[in-house]
């Protein structure tokens, strides 16, 4: 083909303007394409249950001839959360903790963010904030003891093993500080008696995510 030739010359004239808009029809025909092949994102339940163990090593003994002593504990939580976006899930965190004296029910407003985008990963990097307070309705006292509960802040961060679509099993480690204290029965002209406590506590979880 000639494409000096006059005919080929007239007939760019006549339809080259219309090249622009047809290239750009096109690119949005694909692009509206790609986009249609990627489900909406959805707001839904998400659920993240753990137990574990918590680790600390706290001070014991009468004052002046005080030990340092390691403590472990069972501890065990259940996110229930709303996904916000793709990453980022937030609601409400209840658990049990047992300290050596002290079972406290700690309810917090609690956080869950993805430090990836999902995709076909089987392994994921996820962080977390719980803060809230701890209470003592499961606590049973012995006679002229009185537990009270306190505030408590935990970040922490863990792995997702398992497809993003299904239920997942979670490895996390975290770090908890929750205050307590209690009052303690008096003796002879005593007029008040009370203890505070702060566990500072490293917590190591497993446990299941859908």
């Amino acid at each position: 083909m000639n494409f000096y030739s006059p005919d080929w010359l007239a007939f760019c004239r006549r339809y080259g303007r219309l090249t622009i808009p047809l290239a750009l029809v096109f690119w949005l025909l694909l692009l509206s394409a790609a986009i249609a092949q990627d489900k909406p994102f959805r707001r839904g339940y998400t659920n993240m249950t753990e137990f574990g163990v918590l680790f600390g090593r706290v001070k014991h003994g009468p004052t002046g001839s005080r030990t340092v002593e390691n403590r472990r504990s069972l501890t065990v939580q259940s996110f229930n959360g709303i996904l916000l976006t793709p990453r980022l899930a937030a609601g409400v965190t209840v658990g049990a903790d047992w300290y050596e004296s002290t079972l406290l029910t700690p309810i917090a407003a609690g956080i869950r963010y993805d430090l990836a985008r999902p995709g076909q990963k089987n392994l994921r990097v996820f962080t977390s904030l719980d803060s809230g307070y701890g209470f003592t309705w499961l606590q049973e006292d012995a006679d002229g003891y009185k537990t009270k509960g306190g505030w408590m802040i935990s970040p922490g961060i863990g792995f997702r093993i398992g497809r993003p679509t299904g239920t997942n099993f979670i490895l996390a480690m975290s770090y908890k500080r929750q205050e307590s204290g209690a009052e303690k029965p008096l003796f002879w002209s005593e007029v008040e008696k009370s203890e505070t406590r702060v566990y500072n506590r490293m917590a190591f979880r497993l446990g299941l995510s859908f």
